[in-house]
């Protein structure tokens, strides 16, 4: 469960301000399912070292573990990231998952490489109405998290804890890219669930965060649904 995680949630009923520090502006989530076996994630790759240059966005590599049978085991490849790919599947009513495809605001689906459908999906995220105001902060090996509805708010949703690492670069011995050396930007390492939200009333939680890896604090429906909210760890 959830609580063993050592995270402690306070809801502060009444509180008038709705956050203790001053709201980050939301990036939007993008989430890119990739592997180091697949031909034709390459371009996508590319794609989302562009995107990791703005700080309206905020672009996440997963990578899967299914190439890995054609003879390259991928080093950031983790079987937690294709169980997710397959939740987004199942909740859109799907029963293909594919490399690359990137989620957009856990709603978005774009599969294989469309730069401009992304985006214009991005753009189009943006421009939704705020649910949720969310301020992340961090001292030493602690951080705090504080959250308030915006107007109606967003209903349930989980708070999650996203660490990365920043950039990596691989050279590639084997499978359908064999040859190629690859940069790779935002390599999640850590997707962990921290607290649940109702989303109706003010609230706080700590969570330790031990470490110098790069991390973002995101606000998603169960599902996975929608990201309501998304900041930065600084």
């Amino acid at each position: 469960m959830m609580m063993r995680l050592a995270v402690l949630l306070v809801v502060i009923s009444g509180w008038l301000s709705p956050v203790a520090a001053q709201p980050q502006p939301g990036p939007v989530v993008v989430e890119l399912f990739t592997s180091q076996g697949c031909s034709s994630c390459p371009p996508a790759d590319a794609l989302l070292m562009e995107l990791s240059t703005r700080e309206d966005v905020l672009p996440l590599a997963l990578h899967v573990d299914y190439w890995d049978y054609i003879g390259w085991p991928d080093k950031f490849a983790s079987p937690k990231f294709t169980k997710r790919q397959k939740a987004y599947a199942h909740h859109a009513g799907r029963s293909m998952i594919y490399t690359p495809q990137m989620i957009i605001g856990g709603q978005t689906d774009i599969a294989g490489f469309k730069p401009v459908e992304t985006m214009a999906a991005i753009d189009a995220h943006k421009t939704l109405a705020k649910q949720a105001e969310l301020s992340v902060s961090r001292t030493g090996d602690r951080l705090e998290v504080s959250m308030a509805p915006h107007g109606k708010g967003p209903g349930a949703v989980r708070v999650v804890l996203v660490r990365f690492t920043p950039h990596a670069r691989v050279t590639i011995r084997g499978g359908e890219n064999t040859g190629r050396v690859m940069d790779y930007v935002n390599i999640v390492t850590q997707w962990t669930p921290l607290a649940e939200w109702e989303g109706t009333a003010p609230a706080r939680l700590e969570a330790p965060y031990p470490g110098d890896d790069e991390g973002a604090v995101l606000l998603q429906a169960d599902g996975p649904g929608p990201v309501f909210a998304a900041a930065r760890v600084r």
